[in-house]
This record gives C-alpha cells, sequence and structure tokens, in this order.
C-alpha cells in the first residue's frame, strides 16, 4: 500500500452535519483524504458513511461544518470546478435504454467541455484511456442495460475516471458483486490510489476495507469515532462497542484478510472508551 503523504489534504472534512426533512442524520463527521492514499469509511447501517460522502461531494447539502478542496471551501466552488476535483461513482448508478458505455463514459468529459462546445479529440482520447484503466475497453460498444453488475461498475469507475480528478469518491462500489467480482474491483481501486489518485471509498466489508486501505474513517451514529490504519481502529473492541458483535479482524503477511465472527454467541460486555463530552466516542487517531 501506498504511505500517506505530509502534503495538504486533497478533501477535509470538519464537524460536518447533516438534516434531511428535518432530521438531522449527520452530527458531527471528520475525515481526511490525501493524494495517493484509499481511505475507507465503514460503519454499521445507518451510520452516515453515505451521507457523509455524498455532503462532502457536493451532492448533499450541510447544515453545518465545514468541508474544504485542495483548500478552497465546498461553498465557494461551482458545480464545474467541483467535477474537476472529484469524480462520484454512485452505488445504484442509472441504466438508461439505448445508450451505450462509450456515450456513458463521455459524460465524464462534460467538466472539460464547454457548453456551446463538442467533444474533441482530446476528450475522446481520455474516454478511452478511462475505460482502459477500468478494464472496460472490451465493452466499449455494448449498451448500458445488457451490462452484468459487475461490467456495469467497470464502466462506471470509466465514467469517473474520464473526468480527470484528483479524488475518485466510490460509495459501494462491490454491494452486487459476487467474490471475484469484489476481489477484481479491490485491486483496480488499489491500483489506482498507488498511481496517484486519491480514493474515497465507503464500504461494509471490514475485511475488505482492511486489505485494501491506507487508512479507515470509522462512523457511528452519525459521528466519526475513529480513524487510523485498519487493524489498529478495527480492534475487538471496538467491534463489539459499534458492531455489536464478538469478532477480531486478522490480517497475514501475505496479504489476506479475514473476519472472525462467533456468530450464535452474545457480543461480550465491553467497557466504553473514553468519551468527547457529549456521550459520543471520541475519535481515535492512531
Amino acid at each position: 500500500m501506498s504511505a500517506v503523504t505530509n502534503d495538504a489534504p486533497l478533501l477535509e472534512v470538519s464537524g460536518l452535519q447533516v438534516a434531511i426533512g428535518g432530521v438531522e442524520i449527520l452530527h458531527h463527521a471528520d475525515m481526511t483524504l490525501h493524494r495517493g492514499e484509499l481511505l475507507a469509511v465503514v460503519g454499521p447501517n445507518g451510520a452516515g458513511k453515505s451521507t457523509m460522502v455524498r455532503a462532502a461531494a457536493g451532492l448533499t447539502r450541510p447544515t453545518g461544518g465545514a468541508v474544504h478542496w485542495n483548500g478552497a471551501s465546498l461553498r465557494k466552488l461551482s458545480s464545474r470546478q467541483l467535477a474537476k476535483l472529484r469524480a462520484f461513482v454512485p452505488q445504484r448508478p442509472q441504466v438508461p435504454v439505448g445508450i451505450a458505455v462509450h456515450e456513458a463514459v463521455m459524460i465524464g468529459r462534460s467538466p472539460h467541455i464547454g457548453p456551446f462546445r463538442r467533444a474533441g479529440a482530446s476528450d475522446r482520447a481520455a474516454a478511452d484511456v478511462a475505460l482502459a484503466r477500468a478494464d472496460a475497453a472490451d465493452l466499449r460498444d455494448r449498451q448500458l442495460s445488457t451490462l452484468s453488475g459487475g461490467e456495469l461498475q467497470r464502466v462506471q469507475l470509466a465514467v469517473g475516471l474520464a473526468q480527470d480528478a484528483p479524488v475518485l469518491i466510490a460509495d459501494e462500489p462491490t454491494s452486487a458483486l459476487d467474490l471475484g467480482a469484489t476481489a477484481t474491483m479491490a485491486r483496480r481501486l488499489r491500483a489506482l490510489a498507488d498511481d496517484g489518485l486519491a480514493v474515497l471509498l465507503v464500504v461494509h466489508d471490514l475485511a475488505l476495507a482492511a486489505a485494501v486501505a491506507d487508512r479507515v474513517v470509522v462512523m457511528a451514529d452519525g459521528r466519526t469515532v475513529a480513524a487510523g490504519p485498519p487493524t489498529a481502529v478495527l480492534d475487538q473492541q471496538r467491534l463489539a462497542e459499534i458492531w455489536h458483535v464478538d469478532a477480531e479482524l486478522h490480517a497475514d503477511d501475505a496479504g489476506r484478510t479475514a473476519l472472525r465472527v462467533s456468530w450464535l454467541d452474545e457480543p461480550p460486555v465491553v467497557a466504553r472508551r473514553p468519551d468527547d463530552g457529549d456521550g459520543a466516542a471520541a475519535p481515535t487517531n492512531l
């Protein structure tokens, strides 16, 4: 895995809050992301993972806190400026009928094409490069509606890469994939980070997060409760506190990871970590 750089973060989230329909979903979220880093956001269902990354990406309006992209406040960035800084790969992409893969990938070039311009040779070349980086070049002439789940995720990744942004955000890109396709996607995202892209990954699979991520951010009850290297942050006590399960995360020298779970046993009673004064577990940075 790549080492986290000491450069200023490409993305910095501080005290982020989000309310939807009058209900506060995100209470206090913090996160930083650096160039060449793969950061995984994990947490139980309803923890606020997707809400945080969507708010950071400018797709959901925050009600409090701050988001900075490459030092600039999210509130001061136009949609075109933001699109040049981050690409967002959604969990459930729309699949319109009658659209070919190469046409869909060209949509990723929109931030680089003026409102009264047509795509040029450089845009078409960039789309072809994106298809190759996503291992989707063989799907170029297929209709989106004919693709399998794994093929569609490869194409969605190509759309994101065509934006040529320094940050790629992937929201649960492996949720509908089988084991083989999940491993392939994991290798692809890890390779992109190793090539210098900043990758922000929302994922439920803790073993997968531990295998590919440089750092993880743990969310619970709309808050960031921990951040750091996966095997240090995802210890037995935190798994019991947050996921209410008796489990241990293991990683061997060959890079294989496993989550060992006592499926039929009640979780052990654990002492809470020191809190931050309002009853929430204090973020841990390791």
